[in-house]
């Protein structure tokens, strides 16, 4: 690194070139710096705080003192760029490229070696380097070479994400005359708006204009859930109204200077304690219940009551932003958003703007992470860029950071449960009666669902012939909570487990003794009527105890126990039976669009949404099955709701299969057309068969639709059949704990048994359900689970084999 001079100006180093800032901003994060000046949009911004990791990059300085580089990572949303002076900057799109050359950290098939001097990281509580063995079905040895269908196919942004190369929504470059937004949100809980003074704002230098809801030229939101508040604020962070400016710093500066009068009102509830006290409640009791439970409690040995209470969590995804950008004509407009649900985004837009949902097309790349909190409410910040877009005539760019996103939206129910539970001195459970409140937040979302996919799955793997179930969804003055991963299972069977355990504990039995008697055994109804086979169920509690060594390791917990005194482990094993999809049958519908051009490449679009799950990945394993094609000849490049309109959420852990579906008919159309042309001339090749089916006028072009699974509930009736099909999982745990400090960390290894009902890509099913049932034992703990899962092991099952 060269000697430099101290000057006014700032010199350092990125990637190897020099940069020189001669009016540098003392405001300015290094982070900042990265991605809007020079376009290294890799580092990405997440947390803000520093403390996710999505931001990092590698520092290089010289030491005065030893006359040596030193190189250290640092967090570039806290560094300054003026504490950059000669010093070297190394982002991730400095270490390799796949236009040029992959470093082998950034290459998933190689990993370099860790010296032993950096695991002195793990000195403060020893645990081991983590380690994991995956098992999963080989393909038929007589299929195909060039079928990748249940192959483990690398996900086809991987190497993109590893270098920073993939683009998300937040990284698309400055549009031409584009403004910025910055939202204006409530500072009271619960109050009546007296005014709105805009004037101060409106005076600073770079502001444009502020949209208030008197802006809006179609519906402003649903009566209870305003996109901008009209008369009174339910919540602190409520939406206001948004300020319009040249730059990102000039609207937060106008945020300040906007100034709301308020009268408080009352009452003010933040918990499910105090909405219950106030029957403050968004949407009528969702009850389950079979058998005679009053007269069960009268016949069983002993009667259990306790408390279960579970906290809310923030989805914390990257990519919280929206452009939107009007065209010249017919009141068109191209909106560029990060999220689940892009028709839901285009459907929003028309109502807010009065225009025919035909002029509104939403584009999805790729999704910085969802987990549920992008299925709705993206559509409400999409809306108002909208009215910000359409009343200035400019591209507007709404981007939340992680202050306001957390602020604005909600995130998992919090839930207070109640359970009386009867049973017998052996374990066997008679009588269950539970009880659930969930905190919904100010407005209902999709609280009045996640109620009763908590009472539809809290049974989970148990048959309980006398059981009652009952769920309220509760309004509080807190931001409306919406979806969150698992929709309410984690939160509900975290409940039905403390029942098993504290019926454990009661009869002097192991938990999973208990487990093991109240499981399905045959055949059977669930308590809402659906018929099922639990044999997958069993499989899967066998093979993790058989695989985990559970039997012989309850042992080794016990002696461990008994020598130490400060540190004490536990081992658990969970069965899951968890329900896969809508409980509606319009919400399993998918289309697809498929192209073939005249050089025989093939483009493939559809209804899903790529959130790092690898759907697009699955999508072009399907069609290079169906049209015999290698998928080196295939590309996906967004999801559009013009090539695909009407599509549903993706979300339920059911888009890949259903989208499957459709790309599949997509294909076996084309194919069928060129079915007479392959037959006149076999030896022939794709590129062959395409160039002679356009000579002959055969259209090249296929629409794929699959009109879903059947899936309905009668709450009235207390039954139906919501889910298509459920997937079966046991998970096994072992975890040692420190009881002076609290330290833990999970020792030995990790078990997951899995059984999947589809799957395109083994590789990309198991990241995702290896998650669903770390996710899970996380939930059956009374601490979470830290420093990985040394010795994961993850076995799945196939329609009754182990593989």
């Amino acid at each position: 690194m060269p000697h430099l001079s101290r000057s006014d100006e700032l010199v350092f180093f990125v990637n190897g070139r020099k940069v020189l800032e001669r009016n540098a901003d003392l405001e300015v994060t290094l982070l900042t710096f990265l991605r809007k000046n020079l376009r290294l949009t890799g580092t990405k911004y997440a947390c803000g705080r520093g403390g996710c990791g999505a931001c990092t990059v590698m520092v290089s300085k010289h030491d005065p003192v030893s006359r040596k580089i030193r190189h250290f990572s640092v967090t570039a949303c806290l560094v300054p760029i003026c504490s950059l002076y000669g010093a070297a900057v190394t982002t991730v799109e400095g270490v390799g490229s796949i236009k040029t050359r992959l470093h082998p950290v950034q290459d998933g098939r190689h990993f370099p070696e860790i010296s032993d001097r950096f695991l002195s990281a793990l000195e403060d509580f020893p645990a081991t380097v983590p380690q994991g063995v995956q098992r999963y079905q080989s393909v038929d040895s007589h299929q195909a070479l060039q079928d990748p269908v249940g192959r483990p196919i690398m996900h086809l942004s991987g190497l993109k994400h590893a270098t920073g190369e993939a683009i998300f929504c937040d990284d698309i470059p400055m549009v031409d005359k584009e403004l910025l937004m910055a939202l204006v949100t409530s500072t009271r809980a619960h109050a009546k708006i007296i005014s709105v003074d805009l004037s101060k704002a409106l005076e600073l230098p770079g502001v444009v204009d502020v949209i208030t809801a008197e802006d809006i030229p179609g519906t402003n939101g649903a009566e209870d859930d305003k996109l901008l508040a009209v008369d009174k604020v339910l919540c602190v962070g409520q939406i206001v109204c948004a300020v319009v400016a040249e730059t990102e710093a000039q609207a937060k500066r106008a945020v300040e200077e906007t100034k709301i009068a308020y009268e408080d009102l009352e009452p003010v509830i933040f918990t499910i304690e105090d909405a219950i006290k106030h029957s403050s409640f968004l949407c009528p009791e969702k009850k389950l219940e079979q058998g005679n439970v009053e007269k069960a409690f009268e016949e069983v040995d002993q009667i259990v009551e306790g408390e279960v209470h579970v906290g809310g969590q923030e989805h914390i995804y990257g990519n919280t932003g929206v452009l939107v950008i009007p065209k010249t004509e017919d009141k068109e407009l191209d909106i560029y958003v990060s999220t689940q649900d892009p028709a839901h985004v285009q459907k929003t837009v028309s109502s807010t703007l009065n225009i025919p949902i035909n002029r509104i097309t939403c584009h999805v790349k790729r999704v910085g992470g969802g987990f549920g909190g992008k299925v709705g409410r993206p559509a409400v910040l999409g809306a108002i860029a909208a009215v910000g877009a359409n009343k200035t005539g400019y591209p507007i760019r709404l981007v939340l950071d992680r202050e306001d996103d957390m602020l604005i939206t909600g995130g998992r129910h919090p839930l207070f449960g109640k359970y009386k539970v009867g049973f017998m001195n052996s374990g066997r459970i008679r009588a269950l009666d539970i009880e659930c409140f969930i905190n919904g937040g100010c407005t209902l979302d999709d609280s009045e669902l996640v109620t009763e996919f908590l009472i539809l799955k809290m049974e989970n793997a148990y048959k309980i012939r006398n059981l009652r179930f009952r769920g309220r969804a509760c309004m509080t003055n807190l931001p409306s909570n919406t979806a969150f991963r698992g929709f309410g299972f984690p939160q509900g069977t975290l409940v039905t487990e403390s029942c098993i355990t504290a019926v454990a504990a009661k009869c002097g039995l192991l938990p999973e003794k208990v487990r093991e008697k109240n499981m399905y055994k045959t055949v059977d109804k669930t308590i809402y009527k659906q018929a099922f086979n639990p044999e997958p169920l069993i499989r899967c509690w066998n093979e993790c105890l058989d695989k985990s060594s559970f039997h012989s390791r309850r042992m080794q917990v016990a002696e461990f126990n008994k020598k130490n005194y400060w540190r004490k482990r536990g081992l658990a094993v969970v069965p899951m039976k968890f329900s896969v999809g809508f409980a509606a049958t319009s919400f399993h519908q998918a289309a697809a669009l498929v192209h073939i051009y005249t050089d025989g490449s093939v483009l493939v679009t559809h209804g899903g949404n790529e959130l790092g799950q690898g759907i697009h990945t699955k999508m072009l394993q399907v069609a290079s099955r169906e049209l015999k094609v290698p998928m080196s000849h295939m590309h996906i490049c967004e999801t559009s709701t013009a090539t695909v309109p009407n599509t549903i959420a993706t979300a339920a852990s059911i888009g890949s299969d259903v989208n499957g579906r459709a790309v599949q008919n997509a294909c076996q159309i084309l194919l069928k057309r060129l079915e007479p042309i392959i037959k006149k001339n076999p030896e022939g090749t794709w590129e062959d068969w395409i160039e002679a089916a356009f000579e002959q006028r055969i259209s090249l072009s296929a629409t794929g639709y699959f009109r879903g699974y059947e899936a309905f509930m009668d709450w009235e009736k207390g039954e139906g059949d919501p889910f298509p099909y459920y997937v079966y999982g046991a998970a096994s745990s072992e975890v040692e704990v420190d009881c002076l400090t609290g330290a833990h960390k999970n020792v030995q290894r990790s078990s997951f048994i899995l059984n999947f009902h589809l799957q395109r890509s083994s590789q990309e099913g198991i990241a995702r359900d290896s998650l669903k049932c770390i996710v899970f034992i996380t939930f059956q703990k009374t601490k979470p689970l830290s420093k990985g899962f040394p010795n994961k092991r993850v076995l799945f099952l196939k329609e009754g084999q182990v593989i």
